[in-house]
């Protein structure tokens, strides 16, 4: 089944709000065996929305919409489909009534205009939202599937899994794609597509590379007529890529460097401080959130970092590095004390870059392993990576135990 993802709004163009719906809309195409050959936004346009939806119509079996169910003026998803179609939006009395109920129960009147909200045209049928007021459409003619949804994300979460779904099954058959997600790190992603380069040529499954924030992801995807022969297809590729990457594979799909970290920490027994200077607390926030009772706690510092060469590789930082892992073991009675500090490297007519020091201590200050970087980018992004590192740091020694 060929599919295609509109997102409607004026918004989105305007750079007020990420599309988040339509990345996540694509993966459960990628689930559900549907080849998504387009995403696109459009704004609060009448014309511009029925335009794209006519070459929408010609090339897509199945075409998702997100956004413009609302009942204001510049909610024109209904109107456009109705335009496309040659069909008129007629209010639906049951509709109406249960929209009615809606406000009823919150003690608020309906205003007029909501009544549009309760309008079917003949080709399509209601998707039922209890938890607002926009009803999504399931529109079916000519072999082509239309469906409408809110743009609010939990709204539309429910609507897919709930509605859609079910009637999406009818009209699909049974192909499906199954994905792995391979998460890796301390390796960059040409390196990674490198090392992976004689598995590139497999078609089913397929393998990708991509950077994300939390390191590389290699994608793996097969395409089968039923989950088990899915399944089976991707089992037979996770030995070859972890071969070729070994340890750099932190983690599968939805696992975080932490959480994976913080089982390792469960397993060995271990207890872990954080001392975090440029960070701000950013490492001990994730230890904690992963759970357990491994992390016991955390110093920020504010130490000002001073200034040296591109090519120093000891400077001031290292040496407080090691002092502020002393100091977050000491001071929580911790098996492990992890910190990490850095230096200003000045850039002329450039934001400044940071060498980064990671260090990790025993319980009686002894250095078990430390790690050093340069980074010349946002200071935003080189919080993020040096958090990435802190955590990898810990999770080598722990592997290595």
């Amino acid at each position: 089944m060929r599919g295609e993802i509109i997102s409607v709004g004026t918004e989105l163009l305007l750079g007020h709000i990420t599309d988040t719906n339509a990345s996540w809309l694509a993966q459960e195409f990628s689930k559900l065996g549907i080849d998504c050959f387009y995403i696109s936004q459009l704004g609060d346009n009448f014309g511009r929305i029925v335009e794209h939806l006519e070459r929408a119509w010609d090339r897509s079996e199945f075409i998702v919409m997100t956004g413009g169910v609302g009942p204001t003026e510049d909610d024109l998803t209904r109107e456009a489909i109705s335009g496309l179609l040659g069909e008129t939006m007629v209010v639906q009395p049951d509709l109406e009534a249960d929209l009615r109920k809606f406000f009823d129960r919150r003690g608020v009147v309906m205003p007029p205009r909501n009544v549009k909200q309760a309008t079917l045209i003949p080709s399509a049928r209601v998707l039922a939202n209890p938890v607002g007021t926009a009803p999504g459409w399931w529109v079916e003619r000519d072999g082509r599937v239309i469906v409408a949804m809110p743009g609010v994300p939990g709204e539309m979460f429910r609507m897919w899994e709930h509605e859609v779904i079910p009637r999406l099954r009818g009209v699909q058959g049974q192909s499906v794609i199954l994905t792995r997600t391979y998460k890796v790190i301390g390796i960059g992603e040409s390196a990674v597509e490198d090392l992976l380069r004689p598995l590139l040529a497999s078609t089913n499954p397929t393998i990708a590379t991509y950077a994300k924030n939390d390191g590389v992801h290699v994608r793996t995807s097969a395409k089968a007529d039923d989950v088990a022969t899915a399944e089976t297809l991707l089992g037979g590729m996770e030995p070859r890529v972890r071969e070729v990457l070994g340890q750099a594979i932190y983690g599968t799909d939805n696992s975080t460097l932490a959480g994976v970290t913080a089982e390792l920490l469960t397993r060995h027994e271990l207890t872990v401080a954080v001392g975090e200077e440029f960070t701000g607390g950013l490492t001990s926030s994730e230890l904690s959130e992963a759970g357990g009772k491994h992390f016991v706690g955390g110093i920020v510092s504010v130490a000002e970092p001073a200034s040296i060469g591109v090519d120093e590789r000891d400077g001031p930082g290292a040496t407080r590095a090691l002092e502020l892992a002393r100091r977050a073991a000491l001071s929580f009675g911790s098996d492990l004390g992890l910190a990490q500090a850095s230096d200003i490297v000045p850039r002329p007519n450039a934001t400044p870059g940071r060498h980064t020091y990671t260090v990790l201590v025993d319980k009686n200050g002894t250095e078990l392993a430390r790690t050093h970087r340069i980074d010349t980018t946002a200071p935003r992004i080189i919080r993020t990576r040096a958090v990435l590192y802190t955590l990898n740091l810990l999770r080598e020694h722990l592997l290595a135990l």
